[in-house]
């Protein structure tokens, strides 16, 4: 499973990776700040962006296996959504990567009665059954859950609409495997084998992952560092750009150990 990636810019290398139903287009405006001190890969996940689909439905080491063949050794991994899934379990496959900055990113996306935060298992088979019926109203649905709770839902949702449009809709197929690895993945037991510093971002007002997630992910981790973004919901790098990289960038780049 070969994957698109763009790469550009100079300096230590910074992956990153996009939610699910979008590609790597999304990272474009924070581009200009992020080249400035990293060199990045953008990498479209299998069936979204330019990457192709698998002729076989994939899980979450499948795409982590084809996200790592494809990434530079030695980079720090920024994962968001689903690509924060797919970045852990990279790292926890023993690949080669520095760190790990996971954005609006939880160990188990449906809840259970020891997880409380986390989607309805309902509500995302919801999502699945509708794909079936017209993938493109399911992605866009998606993307306005998203932005609930953010006060610039509105504009930021235009924005998101013309970003997917760039390269074309999804796979049906890559969509309907990326809502079966949130369904299914639970990675909280393996947490504490990470071995690399992570930075958690969440916004606190994230309908779609808690920021309640977010603190007990980087509280799973032993070199964890929660950051909650106010205001900010499923999309902080897009609410709030600047301090987003500030975030990263401080903590890429600084090789002591996490506070």
């Amino acid at each position: 499973m070969k994957l698109h990636t763009e790469t550009t810019g100079c300096g230590p290398g910074l992956v990153v990776l996009h939610g699910w139903g979008l590609h790597s287009g999304i990272w474009t405006a924070l581009l200009p700040a992020l080249t400035r001190h990293f060199r990045v890969t953008c990498i479209d996940l299998p069936g979204h962006g330019y990457s192709d689909a698998p002729t076989a439905m994939f899980g979450l080491e499948d795409a982590a296996e084809a996200a790592a063949q494809a990434a530079p050794r030695g980079a720090t991994w920024l994962g968001w959504s689903l690509g924060g899934q797919v970045a852990l379990a990279v790292a926890l496959a023993g690949a080669d990567v520095h760190r790990l900055v996971l954005v609006a990113t939880t160990p188990r996306f449906v809840a259970a009665p020891d997880w409380p935060c986390g989607m309805a298992a309902e509500t995302l088979a919801g999502f699945a059954a509708s794909l079936a019926e017209d993938h493109r109203r399911t992605v866009r649905n998606f993307l306005t859950l998203q932005l609930r709770g953010d006060r610039r839902a509105v504009p930021l949702l235009s924005m998101l609409r013309a970003v997917l449009a760039q390269r074309g809709d999804p796979r049906p197929a890559a969509l309907a495997a990326g809502l079966d690895i949130l369904a299914t993945t639970d990675l909280r037991n393996r947490l504490a084998a990470l071995r690399q510093h992570t930075l958690v971002i969440a916004g606190e007002r994230d309908r779609l992952v808690p920021a309640e997630a977010g603190r007990r992910l980087a509280a799973g981790v032993p070199n964890g560092r929660f950051v909650p973004f106010p205001g900010a919901a499923h999309a902080p790098f897009l609410t709030h750009p600047r301090s987003f990289v500030e975030a990263v960038t401080g903590f890429a780049r600084n090789d002591e150990a996490v506070a």
